[in-house]
């Protein structure tokens, strides 16, 4: 059954990949980015079955209208994929206030003005599937990303409550967590803060582990989006890619062990 989709970030990388993908399949597509020429070949190639849009996602109030004109034109809205965001590459000392605010503005408040947006349409078809694009970053945390893994784990609390609340409507959330993947995201689309000097060691640490990762396919995760949308019963989290696994899971069970071995340190702190 043919969706509508609106997608935020649709020039480039996932966003962009996602819509070719679902367009190609036969569904409609709102694509939103900053600047509406960057989505003038999605227009040549699919015609009327897109409609693309400007739409910065700190503003709020462009948010509420794009959702609106969105639902307007298609006359419904099925999939949000709520994709728009950056990287920011910093030690947390050396992060300034500027640079922080602007990475949880677009990152986390960019992601709650569109959800924001598109509830209410959900809520009264009683229907609709909200897909927020997390990261394994939103799960676990490196050094030199430390305003970007906040911005992402507040996305991950944000939306595990946002599913809760919003299933007797019969929306579901879903957050994706892509592992590392050969797109610009951590080049030409990065932002990074002026480094200190005192931080070069880790930092070089940091690089040359990073240079190990087996980057995946950004194209290939098209058919996986669709496969999710598809289903009856979307799970709360997507990984993607193979290293996504590779690294979370020993990550999370450190996490369970280090609980584990102070748990009767939290048992004294409970009195009684």
């Amino acid at each position: 059954m043919s969706k509508v989709f609106l997608i935020t970030g649709a020039s480039k990388g996932f966003g962009r990949h996602w819509a070719e993908t679902a367009l190609r399949q036969g569904h409609r597509v709102i694509a939103t980015a900053r600047q509406p020429e960057s989505l003038s070949a999605l227009v040549d190639a699919f015609g009327d079955a897109v409609l693309p849009l400007a739409l910065d996602v700190t503003d709020r109030a462009a948010c509420l209208a794009v959702a609106e004109q969105a639902a307007a034109h298609f006359g419904r809205i099925d999939v949000l994929i709520s994709n728009a965001g950056y990287g920011h590459f910093g030690f947390v000392e050396e992060i300034t206030e500027a640079e922080a605010r602007k990475q949880i503005e677009t990152n986390l408040f960019g992601s709650l003005w569109i959800i924001q947006a598109v509830l209410p349409i959900l809520r009264a078809q009683r229907a609709g599937h909200v897909i927020q694009v997390s990261s394994i970053g939103g799960v676990i945390a490196f050094p030199n990303l430390g305003i970007y893994h906040a911005s992402k784990w507040a996305v991950e609390g944000l939306c595990e409550s946002l599913s809760q609340e919003v299933a007797e409507f019969g929306i579901h959330v879903t957050l994706i967590e892509p592992g590392p993947f050969t797109t610009d995201w951590s080049q030409a689309s990065a932002v990074r803060s002026q480094p200190l000097a005192d931080y070069d060691a880790v930092r070089a640490g940091f690089k040359a582990r990073t240079q190990q990762f087996d980057r995946g396919d950004p194209e290939a995760t098209g058919e996986a989006i669709l496969q999710l949308v598809a289903m009856d019963e979307p799970p709360l989290r997507l990984m993607l890619g193979r290293m996504a696994w590779q690294v979370i899971e020993p990550a999370v069970e450190r996490r369970l062990a280090t609980w584990k071995a102070f748990v009767e340190v939290a048992n004294r702190a409970h009195g009684g």
